[in-house]
């Protein structure tokens, strides 16, 4: 499904494929998929591990040549292996690669050189941008996956790219350095970048990005703005704790909510509850005035989560 009633169409794009398309003998990995990134924006695409988000990723960045379809860099046709094309053009996919026996400093040395294009950034100013300064002479080799996905972004950072594409870039983490590269990617769209990402962490996707595209099986099922998001999603679900779950699953079934009195947690949570605000409201007012008290109601699965699981048919994985 394709959102187009809002959006990066009618700012400047920086980034589009049109109907990209890539398979592996019998296996469908890419299967036509749209996309447009705008100048100034983050652009999350989601799916689980093996729905064609790397292979897409490659394609982006020359790595794949396509069976078919296009993409197009800053208004200029870039087909695989045209350098030219992606002078602009910065990111990784899976987990960046060092020289494990040089320091981090040296590897962007190299990198810069062998780039070619003059550097915006001194490796030092990189390595500081991603909190790595004070690692700058250690080898590559003593660091943590963590470390080397913050490495990889210094290195994508060093020519000021107009568009980044990175995958998984927090991967690793931990939550403090996760949300520092969050926000570095939010500054760079700021400053006008046009940022891909991909991930399959939902908070991720939903604090970062101005745009999402979920792909299933190599398929794009959902494309849109974030508030065209809440408005797609299904009715959000929440856990519900009360003193008489026997009465309040009672009344339930006389509300405009579904339920599932099946969903049992650990801590004990025995009734979950499907619903819109005003229905929620409602419920939860009827039973205060039958006498059964609500200790606790959280929402069970955010928008974004919701949608996910209802278009794939599958719970999203937890980010490491």
């Amino acid at each position: 499904m394709l959102d187009n009633a809002e959006g990066p169409e009618r700012d400047v794009i920086a980034l589009e494929t049109s109907a990209l398309t890539k398979s592996f003998g019998d296996r469908l990995a890419v299967d036509r998929i749209d996309l447009r990134v705008a100048q100034g924006s983050v652009y999350g695409l989601l799916g689980r591990n093996g729905a064609g988000k790397t292979t897409l990723l490659r394609m982006i960045l020359g790595l794949l040549t396509p069976d078919s379809g296009s993409v197009n860099l800053l208004g200029r046709s870039a087909a695989a292996g045209d350098v030219a094309a992606r002078d602009a053009v910065a990111g990784f996919v899976e987990e960046p690669r060092f020289y494990p026996y040089l320091s981090a400093q040296r590897n962007l040395e190299l990198l810069a050189k062998l780039d070619g294009s003059p550097a915006t950034l001194t490796p030092q100013t990189a390595l500081e941008l991603v909190d790595l300064a004070d690692r700058r002479r250690d080898k590559v080799a003593t660091f943590s996956t963590g470390m080397r996905q913050r490495l990889g972004l210094a290195a994508a950072l060093l020519r000021s790219p107009r568009v980044m594409v990175l995958d998984e870039p927090t991967i690793g983490l931990d939550p403090a350095n996760a949300l520092a590269v969050r926000s570095q990617l939010r500054s760079l769209a700021e400053g006008g970048v046009a940022v891909l990402v991909s991930s399959h962490n939902m908070a991720e996707v939903a604090e970062i990005c101005d745009r999402v595209l979920i792909i299933h099986d190599g398929r794009t099922v959902w494309e849109g703005s974030q508030a065209s998001l809440h408005v797609a999603a299904p009715a959000p679900a929440y856990r519900v704790w009360t003193n008489d779950d026997e009465r309040a699953a009672a009344l339930a079934s006389r509300f405009p909510v579904r339920v599932e009195t099946g969903r049992r947690r650990a801590d004990g949570a025995p009734l979950t509850i499907q619903a819109d605000d005003q229905q929620r409201d409602a419920f939860v007012l009827e039973l205060a005035r039958l006498g059964v008290a609500v200790r606790q109601l959280e929402p069970d699965m955010p928008p974004l989560e919701s949608l996910f699981t209802a278009l794939t048919g599958s719970v999203p994985e937890v980010a490491a």
